[in-house]
């Protein structure tokens, strides 16, 4: 009987202990569950070289959200993450390449930058009393823009000494890696054994309270947050080293991957807890999770709407936790009261959260995938789907696939290099057949390239080249021919004289450096004509009227507007209202079918039309007789011509 007794409780206390476990690891059990679910989902998950990628892509968050793990365990957030490693990694690039310095001076140079940065939040916060969210939005703007104006808005080559940070040890460990786990001892060493680090959960539990027991709070808060700056200018050379450039739009949205990584280790936005290990762990979620959906080939759409929903539940797990944090302990006493079943309840609770998660994955990748199940499986990754242009282009190769029998998987760059290396490289683990990249950057996307060239995977360039790398061919139109018919055209219809404004695209693309120096090459044959203001819209139709709205306060007799693509020729049209088609001639690029509607109605005098499907479609040609050893051209042009209201009607 008391060997009964013994076993009994000897079986209950190990199912305390395992309940415990996963209380205590919410986000452990949530990552657990992820690698599971994606290895059953995918047989290309579960492989070394696919693992190493998904440790590459994780780097840059998690050592962003290493610093940031130091701000919020002190009760405090900082939103200029992003824009301080842009930041920093121009700063080297910048003082390395055009100035000359040194490179171990450059290097020292941008990690100062990221500690200034963070010393200024730290002393807008501590003796400015600026709430954190504003100093450091503040920061986030500020640290953008100096990147852009030390850039001039253009990638700055990457020094070789330093990019070796984005290469590979032996040809198969990837030193991003390395970086992150010494980053990620740095923090762990930091918060468990420095006074400083106890000095952040002293500050994030109680503020007073550490001030009264004769903590100097605001020095303390300068620290905290240097250190966050100088992680996240660790974080923009790593970036930087694999993209074997300084990309001044860099990071953008990082502060916000970094931060749900630190929430999803287990870190409280209250203050007071949260550990390095955590919030490895919320990074390596995420990171999982982008690559996980790559190789399942779901929808680029769907792609963040599932991200969205597992991050919501790995957070629930950790609030789970919290809640039983008080229920468990009677259990491990032996206490069968209500503590113990409050602890089989949320375990329970745990567990459906869990399965949950695997549900939402594995049900989108099933509905989603979009697979033909053919042997010819070809990926193609698109700078943006947040533009018409390319939503067209999409669904041309999707058309041309659907036709061949081809197995096309698209993913969206969301105008992210980074993310874009993200997604070649899971193409080139997952083994497709053959790649078609539209570069966020022709510069940035070479490593990758060269990556997939290693493989034997033929690449397709489609509207943008690729620089150092090999290409089977380029699908493009002529974006400078494109930009000196506009001008050729505008100038035309304004007699050869008047003043006129131009809308840029998004500082950095090639898009809107190709567009822009072909209309300044072409306004050079008309003196007549002059250009009184250019201001960026980033291609947003939204910004093309609100930019075209200010403009006019200033230049309220301009005749003629060139805007780097329709929408924001659109938005232009908007902002100028009757004027537009009337005595203000507006002039577009893309031929998307909202600008050709415009172009109809005589609001939008023309648009230079690329005709984005039929891109799409010799694209996927061309890269399916790659992926069978045909042989293709090196170079596919797809005319671009001016559309008037004389000719829309062929277009449209």
């Amino acid at each position: 009987m008391a060997t009964d007794t013994h076993l009994k409780n000897t079986g209950a206390g190990g199912a305390s202990a395992v309940r415990r476990f996963l209380l205590e690891n919410g986000a452990l059990s949530a990552l657990a569950v992820l690698v599971v679910a994606m290895s059953l989902l995918s047989g290309d998950f579960l492989t070394t070289q696919n693992l190493l990628n998904v440790g590459v892509q994780a780097a840059v968050t998690a050592i962003l959200a290493f610093g940031v793990t130091f701000v919020i365990v002190s009760a405090g957030i900082d939103l200029s993450v992003g824009s301080v490693a842009a930041l920093s990694a121009t700063v080297l690039a910048w003082s390395a390449t055009s100035e000359g310095v040194p490179v171990w001076l450059a290097v020292i140079l941008a990690v100062a930058t990221g500690i200034a940065c963070g010393f200024v939040n730290g002393a807008l916060v501590s003796y400015g009393k600026l709430p954190p969210f504003i100093a450091t939005l503040a920061m986030l703007s500020i640290a953008r823009g100096l990147s852009l104006v030390i850039s001039q808005g253009s990638p700055i080559a990457f020094p070789d000494s330093v990019s070796v940070l984005g290469d590979t040890l032996g040809g198969w460990l990837p030193v991003p890696v390395l970086v992150m786990i010494a980053m990620g001892l740095i923090t762990a060493l930091i918060l468990a054994r420095t006074y400083i680090g106890r000095s952040m959960y002293a500050i994030g539990g109680n503020e007073e309270a550490a001030r009264l027991s004769g903590l100097r709070v605001k020095r303390q808060k300068l620290v905290i947050y240097a250190l966050s700056g100088l992680f996240a200018a660790v974080a923009g050379i790593v970036l930087a080293s694999r993209l074997t450039s300084a990309q001044p739009q860099a990071a953008q949205g990082y502060e916000l991957d970094a931060i749900a990584a630190v929430v999803i280790g287990g870190a409280s936005l209250a203050g007071g807890v949260g550990k390095a290990s955590g919030t490895l762990i919320g990074a390596l979620i995420l990171a999982v999770l982008r690559n996980g959906l790559n190789l399942l080939s779901v929808s680029a759409f769907w792609q963040q709407v599932v991200i969205g929903v597992v991050i919501a539940l790995a957070v629930l797990l950790d609030t789970l936790r919290r809640r039983a944090g008080g229920g468990a302990a009677p259990a491990a006493t032996g206490g069968s009261g209500p503590g113990s079943g409050s602890g089989r309840g949320n375990a329970a609770k745990l567990a459906i959260a869990a399965v949950c998660v695997a549900v939402v994955v594995g049900g989108v990748s099933y509905f989603n995938s979009g697979s033909s199940g053919t042997s010819t499986k070809v990926g193609m990754s698109l700078s943006t789907l947040n533009n018409p242009f390319f939503v067209q282009m999409k669904e041309g190769a999707q058309a041309e696939a659907d036709a061949a029998g081809v197995d096309l998987t698209v993913t969206d760059a969301q105008n992210d290099a980074s993310q874009q290396a993200n997604q070649l490289q899971n193409f080139t683990g997952e083994g497709m057949k053959s790649i078609i990249v539209n570069p966020v950057d022709s510069d940035a996307v070479g490593p990758s390239v060269r990556a997939a060239n290693k493989s034997n995977i033929p690449v397709i360039a489609a509207d943008r080249g690729v620089n150092k790398a090999d290409t089977a061919t380029l699908v493009a139109s002529d974006n400078v021919a494109g930009g000196r018919l506009a001008a050729k055209t505008l100038a035309e219809k304004l007699g050869g004289k008047g003043e006129i404004v131009t809308l840029q695209g998004t500082a950095g693309t090639s898009a809107s450096r190709e567009r822009g120096k072909g209309f300044a090459d072409g306004l050079k044959a008309y003196p007549g004509i002059k250009v009184v203001a250019t201001q960026p819209a980033d291609f947003d139709r939204t910004k093309g009227l609100d930019v075209m709205t200010n403009l006019l306060q200033t230049n309220p007799d301009i005749t003629g507007v060139f805007a780097e693509n329709d929408e924001m020729a659109l938005g232009a049209v908007k902002a100028l209202g009757k004027k537009a088609g009337g005595s203000v001639s507006v002039v577009g690029f893309d031929g998307t079918p909202d600008g050709l509607k415009a172009v109809a109605a005589g609001t939008l005098y023309a648009s230079v039309a690329q005709q984005p499907k039929e891109l799409g479609r010799i694209a996927v040609q061309n890269a399916v007789k790659a992926a069978q050893g045909k042989k293709v051209d090196s170079m596919v042009k797809v005319p671009v011509k001016i559309v008037t209201k004389k000719n829309v009607a062929d277009f449209s």
